[in-house]
């Protein structure tokens, strides 16, 4: 099991929070609302990005993390993902051509 710093939780706006709120039941429209309650607390959030990087790192599923949605973190991954395929097709340079 990999091990993830965590410290940067006591410092989180949602420590306060339910945590149901950002682990919403329905789903659709059924769960817009509260949705948008746990994204507003994430938008004042001093560890916003150590929270979505730590969701982004440890392939977070499911809930909000960092001000994302499930669906936003996954569309993120293919995207991260086609730009390190499109990196790793490209010609590289002949170091010996100097």
């Amino acid at each position: 099991m990999t091990h993830y710093a965590t410290e940067w939780r006591a410092a989180s706006a949602c420590l306060s929070a339910d945590p149901e709120l950002f682990f919403p039941i329905a789903e659709g429209s059924a769960a817009d609302g509260q949705i948008s309650s746990a994204l507003r607390v994430c938008a004042g959030c001093p560890v916003r990005l150590q929270c979505l990087d730590f969701a982004m790192t440890s392939g977070e599923a499911h809930g909000i993390w960092g001000g994302t949605t499930p669906d936003e973190r996954i569309r993120a991954r293919r995207r991260a993902m086609r730009r390190r395929k499109e990196r790793q097709s490209r010609p590289q340079p002949d170091a010996r051509a100097s």
